[in-house]
């Protein structure tokens, strides 16, 4: 890996994050709100349609989030050239079964470490100023994945640069782990439901966090805490009582 300065490394990673919002939040945007909400194929979850207002707030908070996670990914590729970390780019180090491995690891410790400061901030103590910000809009759309008061998206992507002191990550594992947490992100503030009515009652669908259980959360506040899976909600008694009965609310 080429060695290049810090702030050449923030500044070109701010640019590729934020493309990458756009294109995928944008083009999320696009299709449901203007395409596919408009001909009905597909369910919406909304209330109420959105407001540019808000739409502007979240790209603002996005724009923002995307400065820190520059400087935290900048901060990871200048700590591998001083090899500190286990981030890594020799993909026969530990052989090509283990990027699926760590792949699945990382996503399962990330929604852990989700789930545990997403409660935190809910606490009245912290959520005027650390998660006001993302619960703003109301009814969220694929702009608000992203929008992250200061403080909540400091903490949120201090998970990358931790979990490279944990466990070993390719560079290609590393990514692919960004763009999923990118696309769920967006699938979860769609507000539209694209999944079959009976997702929450199957036996795999049950532990996946979808459109509509993260609607919930935005409505309800004290339920829903977790970023891709339900394991947490249903083991702490978060999970709403009625969510695998009753999928309409």
């Amino acid at each position: 890996m080429t060695n290049h300065s810090f702030f050449f490394y923030g500044f070109v990673l701010f640019g590729v994050i934020l493309a990458r919002y756009f294109l995928i939040a944008g083009g999320a945007y696009l299709l449901f709100y203007s395409v596919l909400g408009k001909s009905h194929s597909i369910r919406s979850l909304r209330l109420k349609p959105p407001m540019a207002g808000s739409i502007q707030r979240d790209v603002e908070l996005s724009v923002l989030s995307a400065v820190v996670f520059a400087v935290c990914a900048a901060l990871i590729i200048s700590k591998y050239g001083l090899g500190v970390t286990l981030f890594y780019t020799d993909l026969h180090k530990y052989g090509l079964w283990y990027l699926g491995v760590s792949f699945v690891a990382v996503l399962i410790l990330q929604d852990t470490y989700f789930y545990f400061i997403h409660r935190m901030f809910h606490h009245p103590l912290f959520f005027r100023w650390m998660h006001h910000g993302h619960h703003r809009s109301g009814e969220p759309t694929p702009w608000s994945s992203f929008a992250f008061d200061l403080p909540e998206a400091i903490i949120q992507a201090l998970f990358f640069v931790g979990v490279i002191f944990l466990v070993p990550l390719h560079l290609i594992t590393l990514v692919t782990v960004l763009m999923t947490m990118t696309v769920w992100a967006v699938l979860t503030h769609l507000g539209f439901e694209i999944f079959p009515s009976s997702s929450p009652r199957h036996w795999l669908g049950r532990w996946f966090i979808g459109p509509m259980h993260h609607l919930i959360h935005h409505r309800k506040y004290t339920v829903h805490y977790g970023l891709y899976f339900t394991f947490w909600d249903n083991l702490l008694g978060t999970q709403h009582p009625n969510y695998e009965d009753e999928f309409h609310l």
